[in-house]
C-alpha cells in the first residue's frame, strides 16, 4: 500500500501523522498538531472526532452533523500555518466547494490543554 502525503502538509506521511490521532491511537503533543489533526479530521469527514476535540464549553456550539456536511460538500486542498503560540494558531485552510469554486478559511483559533488533552475552544474568522 502506497503511504499518501498527510492532508496538513506537514511533510510527513499520513500514516506518521494524523492517521494516529484520528484513530485514537494517539493523542496530539500540542495546539498545533490538534489544528492539523482537526484539519485531516475535514478531509477525511471525520467528525466524531471533530466533536470530540472540542472543548466541553463550547461543544454545544457545534453539530457533528453540520461538521460531516460541510466537510463532505468541500474538497480540503491544503492547509497554511500563518503563526502559531503554544495556545493559539492562525491559520488559511483551503478548499474547494461543490461548484468547485476556490475558498480560503481563514481562522484565528484557541485551544486549551486539560489533563494532558488538547481541545479546540473557538476561532475567530479573520
Amino acid at each position: 500500500m502506497k503511504s499518501i502525503d498527510c492532508y496538513c502538509c506537514s511533510g510527513k506521511t499520513f500514516d506518521n501523522c494524523c492517521r494516529p490521532i484520528l484513530n485514537g491511537e494517539g493523542k496530539a503533543s500540542s495546539a498545533e498538531q490538534l489544528m492539523r489533526s482537526r484539519y485531516s479530521a475535514f478531509a477525511t469527514q471525520k467528525s466524531d472526532y471533530l466533536i470530540e476535540t472540542t472543548h466541553f464549553s463550547t461543544r454545544k456550539n457545534h453539530s457533528e452533523e453540520d461538521l460531516l456536511d460541510w466537510s463532505r460538500t468541500n474538497k480540503w486542498i491544503k492547509l497554511e500555518v500563518i503563526n502559531a503560540t503554544a495556545t493559539t494558531i492562525e491559520f488559511k485552510a483551503f478548499y474547494e466547494d461543490e461548484l468547485k469554486t476556490a475558498l480560503i478559511h481563514h481562522e484565528f483559533s484557541i485551544f486549551k490543554e486539560e489533563d494532558k488533552i488538547w481541545y479546540y475552544v473557538d476561532g475567530r474568522f479573520m
